[in-house]
């Protein structure tokens, strides 16, 4: 192992324990609730890394797996919630008011929780496979790339809010039953549920710098830099594109469904256009190359700018105030925070060695013998 991979870890598990230390040093339930949102934006933001900053996909869509992931968990809670919010058969509490007498068959597999849990990840995984498949075995890339997977979070966005009595409609999935695993109930409130947020995040992140660093993420990053020698070379572009973007869909639909368990509902504006956009910002703000940089960037944004929207001071231009730090972000730090740190990590290095070699010129024997020789 290197010692630049040592020193990368070394950095990755310093920032996870800082994250998990958080619930000794903060005591306030609304706190840890509103932390463990940011910890999940993180993961949206270590999600669009792998596929943009490895890989080149730029996915303007990345909510519509997060909502996909979403909707799964809360279909899952649902159906565990009393029965004042069902109806006499065990239906929807929204089911019922839109007169539906028996529960959908696509709703059925979602009383088992491991159902659930892996439908999470693979529905958005498929989804985005599917996609990819669609994409990059026609060699569609950039902006048009960018511009159909805008467009499929549209559809998917109005298939749900147009499906009323299967989905909720604009109000989504409310009034859901606590998640629980053996006993252990996760309050979207407590300590519980926030390191079970901080502990999925420390997963991800070091299995998406597994792949970063395999020999499929050295591929990938071939493609990104130079796609058509990479294709000359016998590889099938198609198919690393596809993985990493079904990939990339996966820690989303996680990411999903520990939001449903935080904010305790699944609503239609998780697969909106804002949150997409907002992903990009956020990685863009954190360095799209860097994974730690982009969940670092995601929390710093969001952490600002909840700061910004409480604050009566800035309560009309907070928007206005998020806007400018973007643009002089983007301006002078292009490759974003973690590129302008490791910059100025390089430079300290560099100045050492200079002024070693100009301490070692000072006091070389060659110079300093005839000096003494000359003054005696």
């Amino acid at each position: 192992m290197s010692g630049k991979v040592s020193r990368q870890i070394l950095l990755y598990g310093v920032v996870c324990l800082a994250i998990l230390a958080v619930p000794l040093l903060v005591d306030d339930a609304f706190l840890l609730n509103k932390y463990a949102r940011y910890l999940i934006f993180g993961m949206l933001a270590i999600a669009l890394s792998l596929s943009w900053g490895y890989a080149g996909i730029l996915n303007l869509g990345q909510a519509t797996t997060f909502g996909l992931g979403s909707y799964c968990m809360a279909m899952f809670l649902k159906l565990k919630t009393v029965p004042i919010h069902t109806g006499s058969d065990g239906l929807p509490d929204f089911m019922v008011w839109n007169n539906v007498t028996e529960l959908p068959w696509i709703w059925s597999p979602f009383y088992s929780m491991p159902i659930a849990l892996l439908a999470g990840i693979l529905v958005p995984a498929l989804f985005a496979a599917l996609l990819g498949w669609f994409m990059f075995g026609g060699r569609i890339a950039g902006v048009y790339a960018a511009i159909i997977t805008l467009a499929a979070m549209v559809v998917v966005n109005l298939i749900i809010v147009d499906q009323q009595s299967y989905t909720g409609g604009f109000n989504g999935i409310t009034d859901l039953a606590q998640f629980d695993i053996a006993g252990l109930t996760f309050d979207a409130y407590s300590a519980s549920t926030y390191y079970l947020v901080a502990a999925c995040l420390t997963v991800t992140l070091f299995l998406a710098l597994a792949v970063s660093r395999s020999k499929t993420g050295l591929i990938l990053q071939a493609v990104r830099d130079q796609e058509e020698r990479v294709r000359f070379f016998g590889y099938d572009v198609a198919l690393y594109k596809t993985v990493v973007f079904a990939l990339s869909a996966a820690i989303a639909g996680l990411a999903g469904m520990l939001y449903t368990i935080v904010m305790e509902f699944a609503s239609p504006t998780f697969l909106g256009v804002p949150l997409s956009l907002s992903i990009v910002i956020w990685v863009a703000v954190g360095g799209r190359q860097s994974l730690v940089g982009a969940m670092l960037g995601a929390i710093l944004v969001t952490g600002v700018q909840g700061a910004l929207s409480e604050s009566e001071a800035f309560l009309e231009t907070w928007t206005l105030v998020m806007g400018g730090l973007f643009v002089l972000i983007v301006l002078f730090m292009p490759k974003g925070l973690a590129g302008a740190f490791e910059a100025l990590v390089r430079r300290f290095p560099k100045a050492e060695r200079e002024g070693g070699a100009r301490h070692a010129t000072e006091h070389s024997p060659s110079e300093s013998q005839p000096h003494l020789g000359g003054a005696l």
